[in-house]
């Protein structure tokens, strides 16, 4: 009778455990699907932008600064940008590739 009672309790325990990786497994595929996956296409497309950047662009860095690219230092994976005024009254910053957010279109 004792043994009767051992081996029905064994073969609950795999359903149970079988049970409990269903539901783990629908939690990380829509953990996936909505919060992954987006984020890796964003960080492409922002890759994308940032390697397809030219000398006249207007962008937008991290921190909210609006600059025009002067020019490019590939070395060290910088660019150069003029904010403020033009001619001799611009500042210019040397900030990295990979601080800069977004390209503005142009305005027409």
């Amino acid at each position: 009778m004792i043994l009767a009672m051992g081996s029905s309790g064994g073969e609950g325990g795999a359903g149970a455990l079988e049970a409990l990786f269903v539901p783990l497994i629908l939690m990380f595929a829509v953990l996936y699907f909505l919060m992954i996956r987006p984020q890796q296409k964003l960080q492409k497309k922002q890759r994308e932008v940032r390697e397809n950047l030219k000398s006249g662009d207007r962008v937008v860095t991290n921190s909210g600064i609006f600059g025009v690219i002067v020019n490019f230092n590939e070395k060290d994976k910088s660019v150069v940008l003029r904010i403020g005024g033009k001619g001799q009254d611009a500042t210019k910053l040397e900030i990295l590739r990979s601080s800069i957010a977004v390209k503005m279109e142009k305005e027409s």
